[in-house]
C-alpha cells in the first residue's frame, strides 16, 4: 500500500468533510497551500510530524490519516 495516497487520500476526506478549503487549513496549521495540495495527490512524504499536527487542525486522531477507509 502506497502510504503517502493513503494519507492524502485521508487527509481530503477529513477534510472536506469538516467543511476545510485548502486555504484554510493553510492558514490554521502554517503549512502552505501548495503543500496541501501535493499531500492530497500523494505526491508529498509528510513526516509524523505533519500527520499529527494536520490531524489536530483537523480535529481527528492521528491514526484517521493512516488507517484505510472503513478499518477500525
Amino acid at each position: 500500500m502506497d502510504m503517502r495516497r493513503l494519507v492524502g487520500r485521508n487527509f481530503a476526506r477529513i477534510r472536506r468533510s469538516r467543511g476545510l478549503t485548502q486555504e484554510r487549513v493553510a492558514e490554521l496549521s502554517g503549512f502552505s497551500q501548495q503543500y496541501l495540495s501535493g499531500l492530497e495527490q500523494g505526491r508529498r512524504n509528510p513526516t509524523v510530524v505533519t500527520i499529527y499536527e494536520l490531524a489536530q487542525v483537523l480535529g481527528v486522531a492521528h491514526m484517521e490519516l493512516l488507517t484505510p477507509e472503513g478499518d477500525d
